[in-house]
């Protein structure tokens, strides 16, 4: 039964996670644009949910693509690869350029979005087990990898998101814990929501540089579900956030690829560092 209910939970996380690529592309934008309606080829995004649903490709680019594939195949087959496949091979598929190859919307770094949002569930499924709170972390995951995804992307964290997020993650704990067999307390949640929020916009006022608003607005919701177990996986996953930010940034200043200046994108960070302590207070309870 255990092995079935981590099976179901890697297979929900890799069929919501098919959706984050199309989501993240639209709001990859710098704050001031609009939410992007087409493909970096200028079609159109249309599908289920006025185009927020849908594959990597938009409808338009997904014929083209396949057929150059094809093409590309069968030129490999009968006369090897030559000059322009080594070329294409090497191509970023962000790139917008004249072949149809280029011109479709790869998303390139969301690709593994459904591979993560897998291993997020099935990691969450085996440390709650059957608890309801389950059903909270299962259906917060996949946001929580779309905003790492945007976040990754263009350093911004949408209000459009993370202000929705904090709702949901405090109703549907509120929900839980009227249910037999919880583990958590949902007072907890709501104060460690307020705390862990309180003390990103104190780092925010302290270096408003450094410490993006679009963090604090995260922190409602992850404190609210670190909150949920305890004050002490509050305090652990707080700090496996800032450490694994810590290791990033100066890994990047070793490799001479960032200086001490630099800005990373800190969510992704807090959201495995949240991921860790959910897994442990999960573990504990």
């Amino acid at each position: 039964m255990y092995a079935i209910l981590i099976g179901v939970a890697a297979l929900w996380g890799a069929a919501t996670g098919l959706l984050v690529p199309r989501a993240a592309y639209r709001f990859s934008v710098e704050p001031d644009e609009a939410r992007r309606d087409t493909c970096p080829a200028g079609h159109a995004l249309t599908g289920p949910g006025r185009g927020w649903f849908g594959s990597t490709y938009c409808t338009a680019c997904a014929g083209t693509v396949a057929a150059v594939d094809v093409h590309t195949a069968a030129t490999a087959t009968t006369a090897g690869p030559g000059p322009e496949d080594d070329e294409a091979a090497g191509d970023d598929p962000d790139q917008q350029g004249a072949t149809p190859r280029t011109a479709g919307p790869r998303y390139a770094p969301y690709r593994v979005a459904p591979v993560v949002t897998a291993l997020a569930c099935a990691a969450l499924a085996a440390s709650t087990g059957t608890r309801p709170e389950l059903a909270v972390w299962l259906l917060l995951a996949p946001v929580a990898v779309l905003l790492a995804s945007i976040d990754h992307r263009v350093h911004r964290l949408p209000d459009g998101l993370t202000l929705p997020a904090a709702g949901a993650a405090a109703a549907l704990l509120g929900l839980a814990a009227l249910l037999p067999e919880h583990a958590g307390s949902w007072p907890a949640a709501l104060l460690g929501g307020a705390a862990l929020g309180a003390f990103y916009f104190l780092l925010f006022l302290i270096n408003p540089s450094g410490m993006g608003f679009g963090d604090v607005k995260l922190a409602l919701s992850l404190g609210l579900v670190l909150g949920w177990y305890g004050w002490a996986v509050v305090f652990a996953g707080g700090f496996a956030g800032f450490l694994f930010g810590a290791v990033y940034g100066a890994a990047l200043v070793i490799m001479r690829r960032a200086g001490r200046k630099t800005g990373i994108p800190f969510g992704p960070f807090m959201i495995a560092g949240a991921l860790l302590g959910i897994a442990f207070g999960g573990l504990a309870a």
